[in-house]
């Protein structure tokens, strides 16, 4: 950092200054790694200055809007963009500012389409328009946008994953996964086309479909040690091998896919449906010093609590680390805070790889929307987490909660779920998280929710697919103005609720990364 400061020190006066350039290009050199070190509060106020005494460089305001868009700072962030765009109309420029402007609730298609026309070829920017008509009401265009960029390069797994997405949130017509079919019919000979589409499948549980996928597939490709693998996958997760406990032995002992942490996963949650908890265990460890360590917590919690092992108390601490708060917003403000959320509900259908079961779940980075009723509320949420941070138990390296340092705040994800008759959360963890969330911000009344535990949250509970019965830790009543924090690897539920609706905001904390 230090290194850094020294050379803002040297700014030249101007860009018209020799050497201006090969300045600028340092300097960038030297933020770059600062910014992915989590050093961006510190990286603002040194551009802060340099701004000051360079206030036409389109690229110093680009890189402070993109430093205060890093520490979350959307409010700051956006007018620093829009200078730097109104300096320098080129396709980065424009693309940070159509980010920004999109994660901020703002209108954002027409800058994602400003972007585009000058790099019309790249294909994050096609998702991203599409994704910013999407969530400004115009599904129909966001569909026949992909649809003509996926005419053109039917190789574009993530375009079609994201089609197909769409296509369920939308409720449109036909199959969701019509757009695998076809781009298979354009290239048969594309074998990652096949696994993309069998993977979509079975995100979406579609066994007999992806069955089929999977039978074609292997037709043409006998030998193929990635179809191996996904016929051992289909095999665990549609239930046809409960009775095998060694299913992958022989593909693990043949070495495909050894530090594959997606097949580790599955041998996992295969051991745990055969009663192997031993096995899984063994299988989990090896994981927890890679970058997907967050998938395996939570499955190593079910193999100690079959076990008997005492290390599933020392990683749950259900009575330590399940708190919940009243959240600093008044009656009137809550109202106020429904009556936006339930504008921003516009899906037909929840996303096929989340907990949603009976509702539906916003798009984009809820907290960062600069309605004044959001910013009260994202400053009472923080308030909020740096209380629960504080009141942790001692810091104790190599817990998943305990163990990481303390201080940042920032967030991994922020989104409203909101939940009709029967609705409810299959039991899901967060690996992407360190502190995960549930704020009740309307409920039924007493008489729609339903008897007790009905809508309430539950804790410790294993996903229902892997047919392990384990009591809850915890049952926790929901009421309107409550805010639940707890562990992101905690396996957690929502109980179905008889009738009405049940509106909350959830949320991640990330890791912190100093």
């Amino acid at each position: 950092m230090q290194s850094f400061i020294e050379l803002i020190a040297r700014q030249p006066v101007s860009v018209q200054e020799a050497g201006a350039m090969d300045w600028l290009r340092a300097m960038e050199s030297a933020l770059f790694p600062l910014l992915r070190a989590g050093r961006e509060d510190e990286l603002a106020a040194s551009l802060r200055t340099a701004c000051r005494h360079w206030p036409d460089s389109a690229r110093l305001c680009w890189l402070l809007a993109l430093v205060l868009r890093e520490a979350q700072a959307h409010e700051l962030a956006l007018p620093l963009a829009e200078q730097a765009a109104a300096l320098s109309d080129d396709a980065q420029t424009r693309a940070l500012l159509a980010q920004i402007r999109y994660e901020s609730g703002h209108s954002a298609a027409a800058d994602f389409a400003a972007a585009r026309a000058h790099s019309p070829d790249d294909e994050s920017l096609i998702r991203s328009h599409a994704g910013a008509l999407s969530a400004e009401g115009d599904g129909a265009q966001a569909l026949a946008l992909m649809a003509q960029t996926l005419t053109q390069r039917p190789g574009w797994i993530e375009g079609l994953n994201y089609r197909a997405t769409l296509h369920r949130l939308l409720g449109a017509p036909g199959r969701d996964d019509s757009g695998f079919s076809q781009a298979v019919r354009a290239q048969p000979g594309n074998l990652a086309l096949r696994l993309g589409w069998f993977h979509w499948l079975a995100k979406v549980r579609d066994w007999e479909a992806a069955r089929a996928v999977l039978s074609d597939a292997q037709a043409r490709w006998p030998d193929a040690p990635a179809l191996t693998i996904a016929r051992l996958f289909l095999a665990a997760e549609s239930g046809e091998a409960t009775a095998k406990p060694d299913l992958f032995d022989g593909v693990v002992e043949g070495g495909a896919g050894q530090n594959d942490p997606g097949l580790s996963l599955a041998r996992v949650r295969h051991a745990l449906r055969c009663g192997a908890p031993d096995k899984a265990e063994e299988i989990a460890l090896q994981q927890l010093s890679g970058p997907a360590a967050g998938l395996f917590w939570p499955y190593l919690s079910i193999c100690w609590r079959l076990l008997g092992d005492a290390r599933a108390t020392w990683l749950d601490r259900p009575d330590d680390v399940i708190r919940s708060c009243t959240i600093d917003l008044d009656a009137d403000e809550l109202v106020e805070l429904a009556t936006l959320l339930r504008t921003l509900h516009s899906a037909a259908a929840p996303y096929p790889d989340q907990s949603v079961r009976g509702g539906t779940q916003t798009d984009r980075p809820l907290l960062f929307r600069q309605e004044p009723i959001m910013r009260c509320t994202r400053a009472a949420i923080e308030a909020a987490v740096r209380d629960y941070i504080a009141a942790l138990p001692p810091p104790e390296p190599g817990h998943p909660l305990l163990g990481p340092p303390r201080g940042e705040v920032k967030f991994a994800g922020s989104w409203s779920v909101r939940l009709s008759r029967q609705g409810h959360h299959a039991a899901h963890s967060h690996p992407a998280g360190w502190i995960s969330s549930a704020l009740h911000v309307a409920l039924p009344d007493t008489q729609e929710m339903g008897e007790p535990p009905s809508g309430w949250l539950q804790f410790g509970t294993p996903p229902a697919e892997l047919g392990i019965a384990l009591p809850p830790y915890r049952q926790i009543e929901p009421q309107v103005g409550r805010l639940v924090l707890f562990p992101s690897t905690l396996w957690h539920e929502t109980l179905p609720f008889a009738d009405g609706e049940r509106l909350s905001i959830a949320f991640d904390i990330r890791p912190p990364r100093r």
